[in-house]
């Protein structure tokens, strides 16, 4: 069964075709390093992480592009406003965007262009828009794309021409510097000092710097080519930053710029849009100050199919807690009874049902709630092999290998570094001890020296086995 996914440019659900079939060429619209990313930002990285990692389990090689918009008015803003250079303010920001990505478990992409570094190549493609007359200097000294030059304009978000100048965005409206058109955009803007203090760059149409979408066109075409596989990013980029892209990429490189198209609906908070005057915003920082993991995070930004908008609540994150929690549980078991086990029983009737299963929700454009179903069937069915203690220790690997198969996928299990260490085994083991010599005082005492280090025991008719915290 081939993988298929919903095109936004085709409005429907379609087989996925690569140009290479071993290799897919991805470009992720990346954050703005003007400030720390919110949790709208990171449930559309989530999804495309999703995507990724589904490529790769289904056998694809991806090349994946995420710029790092480093120039435009924000940026510019906040480096005048603190008095120091563009590069040292947006490295902050990108230093901890870098970190939240780790915190998420999001894989890294193959490459994160800053478009600083590929002004000269802006600069070359709008000097073939405006050799092929399909752009034009302003009498100021901008330089802006004929977009009536561009007939298919509004295939990806099916306006025609006359809305989308009625629904032109703010941010298209900031880009008013003396077109000839109002449906027109920038694609150089000319160096203004009191708006862009000294950053700025040469051009033959004097000093500026690049707009906005522009970045994205240059960046995708010098590391990716003329044409990708995949295009993604948030549904609030359809337009006019990803409409504009393909005006520009395909009237400069002449062939179709984009395959697929993949855009990623909104988060909401308890229903409302997420905004900063209603108290409701939210960094992915906020939310680990306030003592939830970013695994639970992820479940929650995962567990929602992609092209719904999800509703971030209290009540939801404490879902997830519990959900990682379940499959947590079962990950220790199962590496627990890989030295227990003592039957005879395999396990790959209900291995073989799971991974059938949560391979062809996610060939149906990534559903996610299959996937999971697939899961927790797993667990359940897995548990009640352990519970009747005939599994084999050959059947106990098999259901662990297919658990860890799924999460290269979900990423929901803790990471390397958040295994348990040595230090906390060896006082659990201590614990043990002390409880088998009824001294309940003492093994309160190591419980609570575990629980400093950021672990937590769990007792039960199983056993007792320690393990990373997962809940706030």
């Amino acid at each position: 069964m081939p993988l298929k996914l919903f095109d936004t440019k085709e409005r429907t659900i379609k087989p996925f075709v690569p140009q290479d079939p071993k290799s897919v060429k991805m470009y992720t619209c990346g954050p703005t390093v003007y400030d720390y990313a919110h949790i709208g930002n990171f449930r559309t990285f989530v999804a495309e992480d999703l995507l990724r990692r589904t490529l790769k389990h289904l056998g694809y090689g991806v090349f994946q592009v995420m710029n790092l918009t480093d120039v435009d008015d924000k940026t510019i803003k906040g480096a005048l406003q603190e008095n120091t250079t563009l590069a040292a303010f947006t490295q902050r920001y990108t230093d901890a965007f870098f970190d939240d990505l780790k915190t998420l478990s999001i894989d890294p992409a193959e490459a994160y262009p800053k478009a600083t570094d590929y002004i000269p190549q802006m600069v070359e493609m709008i000097r073939t828009l405006l050799e092929k007359k399909l752009a034009y200097v302003s009498n100021d000294g901008s330089v802006y794309f004929k977009l009536d030059t561009f007939p298919c304009y509004g295939c990806l978000s099916h306006l025609n021409l006359e809305e989308l100048q009625l629904n032109a965005s703010e941010r298209t409206r900031m880009d008013d510097y003396g077109k000839e058109h109002i449906s027109d955009f920038v694609l150089w803007k000319r160096h203004e000092r009191d708006r862009d203090g000294d950053i700025s760059w040469p051009s033959p149409w004097g000093e500026g710097r690049p707009g906005w979408h522009i970045e994205c066109s240059v960046m995708a075409k010098g590391l990716l080519g003329n044409t990708i596989d995949i295009h993604a990013g948030g549904v609030d980029l359809i337009f006019p930053h990803h409409e504009n892209e393909i005006a520009q990429s395909e009237s400069a490189n002449g062939v179709l710029f984009s395959k697929y198209w993949f855009h990623v609906e909104h988060l909401l908070v308890d229903h409302k849009k997420m905004s900063k005057s209603l108290g409701n915003f939210y960094t992915l920082r906020t939310l680990i100050e306030k003592g939830f993991s970013g695994k639970a995070i992820r479940y929650l930004l995962l567990s929602v199919h992609y092209r719904s908008q999800l509703n971030f609540t209290k009540g939801s994150l404490e879902a997830s807690n519990q959900a990682l929690a379940r499959i947590n549980d079962f990950h220790q078991r199962l590496l627990r009874s890989q030295n227990e086990a003592t039957g005879s029983e395999s396990s790959g009737d209900i291995c073989s049902k799971a991974k059938i299963h949560f391979d062809e929700a996610l060939q149906e454009d990534l559903n996610i709630s299959e996937a999971l179903a697939a899961l927790f069937e797993l667990i359940r069915e897995g548990n009640s092999l352990l519970d009747k203690k005939t599994i084999s220790p050959q059947g106990v690997k098999e259901i662990l290998d297919t658990l860890l198969t799924f999460d290269t996928v979900l990423a929901l299990l803790p990471t390397a570094q958040n295994s348990v260490p040595e230090e906390v085994l060896k006082l659990h083991q201590a614990r043990q001890d002390a409880r088998g010599k009824k001294d309940f005082a003492q093994s309160d005492a190591l419980r609570q020296k575990i629980s400093e280090l950021g672990f937590i025991v769990e007792d039960g008719p199983k056993g007792s086995y320690v393990k990373p915290k997962s809940t706030h």
